[in-house]
């Protein structure tokens, strides 16, 4: 098997350490040291911490775009589950991006008109996707309601690591976090699921609560 390039192990050791220990407590320091390499050699692939989080924030955008472009497709619950689980896949393997985005966007203005256009992107797809379920008769919801229902669904996916910050860690967690947002955000449509579906999606709820 081929060994990871070098840019690789440093994108890749950034993104764990970013992702557990948060973007403002890393360094370019703290990843050379991971990486038991010397800053100097980390430096000659890539001379500020600037240059790493844009590299993974463009990783991010490449995986993230096939989450939301697959949203236009739905028409049935199954596609809706799936369309979920890839998102929050997606955000989960780059989760410090929207946790920690104040952070991000302070630091790095750069990126704040390429994570404008995702979130836009991401917002008219979810409208479509809601659109989609209210014409196949799966939900039963007004123009209007679709609109709040994307608006409800892009802020559940995007915020939810954040908001998992402000809530006290349970005892004996029976789920991760990435499937506790699914599960809620499965629940914003209830009100609206229609017939037999309703009685599917709450079976696709309580499959993320075992």
């Amino acid at each position: 098997m081929v060994a990871p390039k070098t840019r690789d192990r440093i994108l890749e050791t950034s993104l764990n350490l970013f992702n557990q220990e948060g973007l403002a407590g890393v360094s370019t320091h703290r990843i050379a040291a991971e990486l038991d390499m010397s800053t100097g050699n980390l430096h000659y692939h890539f001379r500020t911490k600037e240059l790493i989080v844009t590299w993974l924030f463009r990783r991010f955008e490449e995986r993230f775009a096939p989450c939301i472009d697959a949203h236009a497709n739905v028409t049935a619950l199954d596609d809706l589950w799936l369309s979920l689980h890839l998102t929050f896949e997606a955000i989960d393997e780059y989760r410090f991006i929207y946790r920690d985005i104040d952070y991000l966007l302070k630091e790095f203005p750069e990126l704040e008109q390429r994570a404008q256009a995702l979130t836009a992107r991401n917002l008219v797809a979810t409208k479509a996707m809601c659109a989609g379920l209210a014409e196949a008769g799966v939900i039963a919801a007004s123009p209007e309601d679709v609109e709040m229902l994307a608006l409800q669904i892009v802020f559940s996916t995007t915020c939810w690591f954040s908001f998992k910050r402000l809530t006290p860690p349970q005892k004996s967690p029976a789920y991760g976090a990435s499937a506790l947002a699914a599960y809620y955000t499965l629940t914003l449509l209830s009100p609206y699921v229609v017939g037999e579906s309703k009685d599917y999606l709450n079976y696709l709820r309580a499959k993320y609560l075992r």
